[in-house]
């Protein structure tokens, strides 16, 4: 969507889809609309209010469906707009990161019905206030998957600029594996940990609605991924890995140790929206400790203004932060049960004398926190070890 002829190439494809099956459309803003007009926000006010930061950034996906309709009749299609709201995607209240409390989709079946082609704008909603809401980077995902659940679409098709989902990044790991078909699980474990390919929400819509997915390339043919239910496996085994350098590790020295402090201190980031991706507390029983909390990077500002406040009411004389920290994640069904595949882990990342500072597990994912100077070796050794290249 970033230029007038990537617009047309995109209506060529969706009219081929047409010849077979009914089709909707979901777009996002063209190229780098959305962070032309936060940066134009920024040049009013250092805080623009989030309510009116979404009244702004909607704005860039309608120019998009307005043009990709156009584009659509120039080939002799017909063509309907919308916007999130006149398709009745209601949102609850929060602006700039909405969740989706239903969709009211008459005007979207009768486009339907009256043999149109609905191009839907992603990433907006309307709250029952009647307020326009955006549903949050990556929101077009979540549009598209939340729309076939409600149409009981028999695929929802992601075109984006990769083959499809890989084992790693393709782009900056050379030799990485496209998976042909993954599970919802493992789907949602990458996106939740760092993977750019679908948004984590599309991804969790999607597997509680059975809505098979495919990412697909925008500029070729060949067949994409497919995310679907796969039934157990007999050994669990990596599928792949992914990374995070987005991260932001903050940390309170020396917190009175007294029992209502940690939870005080992890209430306020949680009511403030702060997603912690890890915190550590110390284990000693010395009268003081160290808590630290590793955060989206996003949130920095938002997560030490509030540590600020906190740390000033319990008397902490101290907050060390770094930009330093990343993650690397390796993901499949059962293996954070499976103490073989830990062990291997960390002898690989000996061998290649890579620190780690921190480990969580669940079920479908080990993750380790690590300094961004390891994060290339990490990875490259991890993919090596587990036949994830080609």
């Amino acid at each position: 969507m970033a230029t007038p002829e990537l617009i047309k190439n995109a209506t060529r494809r969706i009219a081929e889809i047409k010849k077979k099956n009914d089709v909707v459309v979901v777009v996002s803003a063209m190229g780098h609309t959305t962070d032309g007009l936060l940066e134009l926000a920024h040049k009013i006010t250092n805080e623009p209010k989030a309510r009116e930061l979404d009244m702004l950034l909607t704005a860039g996906e309608r120019i998009s469906v307005a043009l990709f309709s156009m584009g659509l009749e120039k080939l002799n299609l017909k063509a309907v707009s919308f916007t999130g709201s006149q398709v009745g995607i209601i949102t609850d209240t929060r602006h700039t990161d909405a969740r989706i409390l239903e969709i009211r989709g008459e005007r979207i079946k009768k486009a339907l019905s009256d043999n149109k082609i609905p191009v839907v704008c992603g990433f907006q909603g309307v709250s029952p206030e009647k307020e326009i809401t955006t549903l949050g980077r990556g929101g077009s995902d979540t549009t598209a998957v939340a729309l076939g659940a409600d149409l009981v679409a028999e695929r929802c098709i992601i075109y984006t600029d990769v083959d499809g989902v890989y084992t790693e990044d393709p782009n900056r790991f050379k030799g990485v594996k496209k998976i042909d078909k993954i599970s919802y699980a493992e789907m949602l474990e990458l996106s939740s940990r760092g993977a750019q390919v679908l948004h984590p929400r599309a991804s969790n819509i999607a597997a509680r609605f059975n809505i098979p997915v495919e990412v697909r390339n925008s500029f070729n043919n060949k067949p994409g991924t497919l995310i679907t239910h796969i039934g157990g496996i007999e050994k669990p085994r990596p599928t792949a890995i992914t990374h995070s350098e987005n991260l932001y590790l903050v940390t309170l020295v020396q917190v009175p140790r007294k029992p209502t402090y940690l939870s005080q201190i992890v209430t306020e980031l949680t009511n403030a929206g702060i997603h912690l991706k890890f915190f550590f507390h110390g284990i000693s029983d010395a009268k003081q400790f160290d808590l630290s909390f590793i955060t989206p990077l996003n949130e920095r500002r938002q997560a030490r203004t509030i540590l600020n406040k906190v740390a000033k009411k319990l008397k902490i004389n101290l907050i060390k932060e770094s930009l330093e920290i990343c993650s690397v994640s390796v993901i499949g069904t059962g293996i954070g049960s499976e103490n073989r595949i830990l062990a291997e882990i960390f002898n690989t990342l000996s061998k290649v004398k890579t620190h780690i500072d921190a480990v969580t597990t669940s079920e479908l994912s080990i993750n380790i926190f690590l300094k961004k100077k390891y994060l290339n070796k990490a990875i490259d050794s991890l993919l090596d070890k587990f036949h994830l290249r080609k």
